[in-house]
């Protein structure tokens, strides 16, 4: 028997009482021109236009290759740190400014080196110069795709051996052929039109990208099926995810055209090395140019790859050119500076801007926004968050790379007992964030949301409804999140308007899950759930229950929720553990059972 949500909320009352310290808090910076010119240090190597800048409104102190002991003694006598790549920026360095660090400032896109979490909690703002290096990457992969046409690294070497060796480096030629473009971001749009420039046709994967911006560039959106299939050059521009963390892997090189080239320039996890490997000694990979590896930098002694006359390596060079050093100082420069006068950037990273009343009130909601984006999107049929099987058949949808995908359009709905007086900005952005921080490499808040979804082609639309009680009792009673396909890896998400749908409230400060596509559930926004649709009759329940008991996957709850009786139902698991491929194929033969999907961890535990 389903519990109600008054009786689970009840039940996760724990983590309904979560202390507001431990969850995630705004960030803040105040104005500090006001009562002293700031300081900023600057730890690694900066373009001089931007010292030349920041020496205009700061003091500048530039100390290269401090170790942490160093920084963390230098750190309480800053407003502002500038890095690169090569600094940490520790928990221990934010605890031991006592306050005093209001901005961290890194000169790239990237933050694994700065602490996130730490800085939000210490009210230091984190921001980066996501964009002035994308010209220079996108550069830099057309430069390896035409010096891997031509074998030009090999001629120039055998030439400085003192070797005239014409006939062993002949060509291919690039006009006619097809380039395939993974990642249709910011990177993979600039690729596409250089190449397109040198003849090639191209066509691109990304689940996340809208058909429009694609088509008005005169690139096809494809599947990743099809992009294996009728490419002659494979370039890859998608971030490093769990879902595409090895993508490129035995069975994608045995899936592309024979003799087929492929370059790097994203982030080496992408590419399975060992997998690459075996395609290019059996010559199903021709060749490849790969500027980014697993491990930067690599071994270079035994690395399989580094050697081989078939493989172009740099290192990791992408934003490598003087104006991208140079745009990326100036643009690091103007957000730590902006940051510092107390003004919004849009180069934030890490915290929303907003009063801390407003925070607190909608500290429920901002979770159950956050979860309906990553549902929602976790839905989709490409999405890396998975289907139950990696292909099509009896697990619903046509698996994680199966169709075209790509929506346009997000339609937010909240109902509420203020109607249009609710401010939905921070609301809007959580869901903008489900929906595109597991497919980017952003980091998506208040400040940068509308930015990101808007360079992404997406199309936000908001609608307040008032409902409920006089505006006292509650901050919302239910909002949906819809987006704009039907190419939902698990079709009963689909809503009679052709949109996959889900819908939530918040019940005793927990927040639920309470539709999805046209079937009423009950969800809690956290953890692992795996939803069956299946016809209404007996012995389903008990026959997966069963089996995934002998899988030793503990059920954590279990409801079912029809659309009439004898009609077709969806029964949702909460699940510790994730069955094998074996229980699911299993679980699909069970009679009576339509498809099966697997959502993995909607909304991460809060920290």
């Amino acid at each position: 028997m389903a519990w109600s949500l008054a009786d689970r909320a009840v039940r996760r009352s724990a983590a309904a009482r979560r202390p507001a310290a431990g969850r995630r808090c705004c960030a803040r910076v105040e104005a500090v021109y006001a009562t002293h010119r700031p300081t900023v240090l600057v730890t690694e190597k900066l373009g001089d236009a931007g010292l030349d800048r920041l020496r205009l409104t700061c003091n500048v102190e530039t100390a290269y290759g401090m170790t942490q002991e160093q920084l963390c003694a230098k750190v309480s006598l800053v407003d502002a740190l500038i890095v690169r790549s090569g600094t940490k920026v520790t928990r221990a360095v934010f605890e031991a400014s006592h306050g005093r660090l209001k901005v961290v400032g890194r000169a790239g896109m990237g933050v694994d080196n700065v602490d996130l979490a730490a800085a939000t909690e210490a009210g230091c703002l984190v921001v980066n110069a996501p964009t002035a290096n994308t010209v220079a990457a996108a550069e830099h992969g057309i430069a390896l795709l035409c010096a891997m046409a031509r074998n030009i690294p090999q001629a120039d070497a055998c030439m400085k051996g003192g070797r005239w060796e014409r006939g062993a480096y002949v060509g291919t030629s690039l006009t006619g052929k097809t380039i395939a473009v993974y990642g249709f971001g910011k990177v993979g749009s600039e690729v596409s039109r250089r190449a397109r420039g040198l003849g090639l046709s191209v066509v691109a994967y990304d689940p996340y990208a809208s058909a429009e911006k694609a088509a008005a560039q005169g690139v096809q959106l494809v599947t990743f099926d099809e992009a294996l299939q009728v490419a002659d050059f494979h370039t890859l521009h998608m971030p490093l995810t769990p879902g595409t963390k090895g993508l490129f892997s035995d069975s994608a090189f045995a899936r592309m055209k024979r003799g087929a080239r492929i370059i790097n320039v994203a982030r080496g996890g992408v590419i399975d090395e060992a997998a690459l490997l075996r395609a290019l000694e059996s010559k199903q990979v021709a060749q490849a140019a790969l500027d980014v590896f697993l491990d930067e930098p690599p071994t270079f002694d035994n690395h399989p790859l580094i050697h081989r006359p078939d493989v172009i390596c740099t290192p990791h060079l992408g934003a490598s050119t003087t104006e991208a050093q140079e745009g990326v100082a100036l643009e690091v420069v103007e957000a730590v500076v902006d940051a510092l006068a107390g003004n919004l950037s849009v180069n934030a990273v890490n915290a929303p801007m907003v009063p801390a009343e407003i925070l607190r009130e909608l500290q429920p909601y901002i979770v159950l926004a956050e979860g309906l984006g990553r549902a929602a999107v976790g839905l989709v049929s490409n999405s890396s968050s998975g289907s139950a099987a990696g292909g099509g058949g009896p697990h619903g949808g046509s698996g994680p790379h199966g169709g075209k995908g790509g929506f346009g359009d997000i339609a937010i709905t909240y109902s509420s007992p203020r109607g249009d007086d609710l401010d939905t900005r921070l609301l809007r952005a959580m869901v903008i964030k489900g929906v595109l921080e597991e497919t980017t490499t952003s980091k998506v808040n208040l400040v940068n949301a509308d930015l990101l979804a808007r360079n992404r082609g997406l199309r936000i639309t908001e609608v307040s409804i008032r409902a409920g009680g006089d505006g006292a009792a509650e901050v919302l009673t239910s909002m949906s999140v819809a987006l704009g396909t039907a190419d939902s890896k698990f079709s009963g998400a689909v809503d009679r308007t052709n949109r996959i749908y889900v819908e939530g409230r918040v019940v005793g400060g927990t927040p639920f899950l309470t539709k999805i596509g046209n079937f009423d559930v009950e969800l809690a926004v956290q953890g692992s759930v795996m939803l069956t649709r299946q016809r209404d009759q007996p012995g389903i329940v008990g026959g997966v229950g069963m089996l995934l008991s002998r899988d030793s996957v503990n059920i954590s709850f279990m409801t079912v929720s029809r659309t009439a009786k004898d009609g077709e139902a969806i029964m949702a698991i909460g699940i510790d553990s994730e069955p094998s491929a074996a229980t699911l194929e299993e679980i699909t033969r069970v009679k009576g059972v339509i498809e099966v999907t697997i959502f993995k961890e909607v909304v991460p535990p809060q920290r």
